[in-house]
């Protein structure tokens, strides 16, 4: 089946858009990680997104669905990325000295 210039450009649209969400999560562990704090950042938010990131893969995975896999995989990585140090901070603050 021929893809047309408008099926192209959306699923082109698309992917950017799951790129930009993947990018998004950069930004705040950056920060985390320049503060060596995660002093308002919410653990119960970030799981959340967590679980949709998961559950999007593997509906990805589902469906066959290339580019909604690999974009649901990069936003998975860097929000997962975002927990773990939300995490690490949180303890390490709560064992501090």
């Amino acid at each position: 089946m021929e893809s047309s210039l408008l099926t192209q450009t959306i699923e082109f649209v698309f992917a950017c858009g799951l790129f930009a969400n993947a990018v998004l999560f950069i930004p705040q562990a950056r920060e985390i990680c320049k503060t060596k704090s995660s002093q308002g950042q919410s653990l119960l938010a970030f799981t959340g997104f967590n679980a949709i990131q998961l559950f999007t893969t593997l509906h990805a995975c589902i469906h066959e669905d290339s580019i909604l896999l690999i974009g649901s995989l990069l936003s998975l990585v860097t929000c997962g990325t975002v927990t773990f140090l939300i995490v690490l901070y949180k303890i390490r603050f709560r064992y501090k000295d």
